[in-house]
C-alpha cells in the first residue's frame, strides 16, 4: 500500500459511492455518475485515486496537498 492514499471509498447497495478522507465523506455520487464511477474503480490503487480526485472535484484545481 503507498504511503501516501488519502481517499478510500464505499459502495452502498443502493448504489451510492461515498468518497471519504481521513474518516470523513466529503462526497456523495448518486445514479449515473457513481454507477459510472463504481465500474472503473478496483482496477489498481493509484487509477483508483485518481479517479476518486476527480470525482470529489476540488481536486482539479492544483489544491491537492
Amino acid at each position: 500500500m503507498p504511503e501516501y492514499e488519502p481517499f478510500d471509498y464505499r459502495v452502498l447497495m443502493s448504489g451510492d459511492v461515498l468518497i471519504s478522507r481521513s474518516g470523513r465523506v466529503v462526497t456523495t455520487l448518486r445514479g449515473e455518475a457513481a454507477a459510472r464511477l463504481s465500474a472503473r474503480l478496483g482496477q489498481d490503487d493509484a487509477s483508483d485515486q485518481a479517479l476518486l480526485q476527480r470525482a470529489t472535484g476540488n481536486y482539479r484545481r492544483g489544491n491537492e496537498r
